[in-house]
């Protein structure tokens, strides 16, 4: 139950889930974040047990999607890619919980709580990210070597689905703080973006399944190894996107030079990787960029939506102008 005692569907759809795990009666339920989904913290007093119970957003994966991103995890858990959390199944051995409630279908998946804390925004040192780069590699080095199986389905994270005439966050040009002078500025810099990105292509070593969100706030970091979480957003996708979503809402900082070069130390201890794609990641910053501003503008609900819209869009423009004056090849 939340703080101020009043239930949202959320809560009803995480409390009704809770019935189908062999939790005890006095196991506590709490919010502790909205933003695509709602997840909660499980504190289970009778037995020190617990979890983290992801409540999806309506209609966003398929049952077949969610059970292909616990599969990737399995995959990953077994490899040692990463550590990555494990999935704590109902008493009946489902992984993905449906729930029906006042004629809305929800799914919800229980996983392990993981020990460490994600690195502090406000104090971000280039070691963060190398460690980060070092994470990402791997991941990739197993995406690329690792055959999903049958049925494995998962979004797209191609041109038409993040800015073309199926953008799956919804339209940038609707977001927040865009009116026609923006939209007259941002056209330009879009075209470019597209253009890069069709002749850099999608071969397989360049395009393939990717976390899609592996931010420092999805790294929880103790002194004998790094969990990684939040795999929701997984998809197929640019390898290099992953990049662009390191530096989520904070791509304007003047450390974005450092960061970045941090970045790709730790990226190549654990992997090659090419002058050719180093230069594409000013475009992989800004497409990331271009898509957190359309899904602000369809999020209004969310805590970065509520905190930074304000400035979003004229920092965008900023970027913008920046690629645009580079040829598309820096963003400093």
């Amino acid at each position: 139950m939340p703080a101020n005692g009043v239930r949202s569907i959320d809560d009803a759809v995480a409390e009704r889930a809770l019935a189908e795990y062999t939790f005890s009666a006095g196991t506590r339920c709490r919010m502790i974040n909205l933003s695509e989904n709602a997840t909660y913290l499980i504190e289970d007093p009778a037995t020190n047990g617990g979890g983290i119970l992801r409540v999806h957003r309506e209609g966003y994966h398929s049952v077949a999607a969610v059970e292909s991103e616990l599969t990737w995890l399995e995959a990953l858990r077994a490899d040692g890619a990463v550590d990555a959390p494990a999935v704590i199944p109902a008493r009946d051995g489902r992984r993905v919980v449906t729930v029906q409630l006042e004629g809305r279908t929800r799914h919800v998946v229980l996983f392990e709580t993981m020990g460490g804390l994600e690195p502090d925004e406000n104090g971000l040192t280039p070691a963060d990210f190398e460690t980060l780069g070092a994470v990402t590699a791997r991941l990739h080095k197993h995406s690329k070597r690792w055959s999903p199986p049958a049925g494995f389905t998962r979004f797209t994270w191609d041109w038409e689905h993040c800015l073309g005439s199926d953008p799956r966050w919804g339209r940038w040009e609707d977001a927040g703080g865009v009116g026609p002078a923006e939209i007259d500025l941002l056209r330009p810099a879009v075209a470019l973006l597209r253009e890069r990105l069709e002749g850099y292509g999608q071969e397989s070593d360049r395009f393939g399944l990717i976390h899609a969100d592996l931010r420092l706030a999805n790294l929880l970091v103790e002194p004998s190894r790094v969990n990684v979480i939040d795999f929701d957003d997984c998809g197929f996708g640019w390898f290099l996107y992953d990049f662009g979503t390191a530096v989520s809402f904070m791509e304007h900082d003047p450390a974005l030079g450092q960061w970045q070069a941090a970045w790709l130390a730790g990226y190549r201890s654990e992997a090659e990787l090419a002058a050719e794609d180093e230069a594409m990641l000013p475009t992989f910053v800004l497409l990331r960029r271009m898509l957190l501003l359309a899904w602000m503008g369809s999020h209004a609900h969310s805590r970065e939506s509520r905190t930074k819209s304000a400035s979003f869009a004229v920092g965008t423009c900023d970027l913008a102008e920046r690629y645009l004056r580079s040829g598309g090849l820096s963003l400093l």
